[in-house]
């Protein structure tokens, strides 16, 4: 289905990135499997690309820096000739109460989180302008959706990319260009392994199918909006949350 697609995705070492990266792998897409800081994870996920058949390298590089994440573009598209799907997965939580919430943490949330969709979505469209064609997934999050306490610059940066998308979509739709969001409820991550039991169990009782998703969910979504047979959708935020956003 995405055989001879080159394919980016950004925060692809572990949890839901690695999840898609596989995904689109295994539809015989060529995937870049961007990381900043798990080295090791993604020569991982890398090494299970290939054990699928497919082809792909791995690319270090924070997104949150203009520069660097323009460099990594143009480093694949020089060595590819082309760069077919774009997905926004990296991003971080540094979560506390507005009223205890640091400047340095919401700025470094934005930052890594919107800003870092942003300069992926810029470096790479000059690309896919030239080309008439390309998929954009950014993967947003039910917190922006819904709003979260003790989340206010995760819910924030998840709901600016709410909008970027959208404006996105508006702006490459003539060329053949979809942009899409994936907004993922709760999801057994090694983000969410870490919570109490009680929070869990607290967010399990907000979830009308009555369990966390697995990262396979989200990926077998972005897989399919990354297909042709996604053609005529773009500028939708679809929800993979058990139900939770209804």
């Amino acid at each position: 289905m995405l055989k001879g697609k080159i394919a980016l995705v950004t925060g692809a070492a572990k949890g839901i990135g690695r999840a898609i990266a596989l995904a689109l792998a295994e539809e015989g897409a060529t995937v870049i499997v961007n990381y900043h800081g798990s080295k090791e994870r993604a020569e991982q996920t890398l090494e299970e690309i290939r054990a699928l058949g497919a082809d792909g390298r791995t690319c270090r590089c924070n997104v949150a820096d203009t520069e660097a994440a323009l460099a990594m573009v143009k480093e694949v598209i020089s060595e590819y000739g082309r760069l077919d799907i774009l997905v926004n997965n990296a991003g971080i939580t540094r979560d506390n109460l507005i009223m205890k919430m640091s400047e340095e943490d919401f700025d470094a949330v934005i930052n890594a989180n919107l800003k870092g969709c942003f300069n992926t979505i810029k470096a790479v469209s000059r690309q896919m302008l030239k080309q008439r064609a390309g998929r954009i997934i950014n993967i947003t999050s039910v917190s922006g959706i819904l709003g979260n306490a003790g989340q206010a610059n995760y819910a924030a940066s998840k709901a600016g990319i709410i909008g970027l998308t959208k404006t996105m979509a508006r702006e490459l739709a003539s060329r053949g260009i979809t942009v899409n969001a994936v907004a993922p409820g709760f999801v057994d991550t090694d983000m969410t392994q870490v919570l109490p039991d009680s929070v869990k169990e607290a967010a399990t009782a907000q979830i009308p199918l009555g369990r966390f998703g697995k990262p396979e969910d989200i990926a077998n979504m972005v897989a399919y909006l990354a297909s042709e047979k996604a053609a005529y959708i773009t500028g939708q935020i679809i929800s993979v949350d058990g139900g939770m956003a209804i």
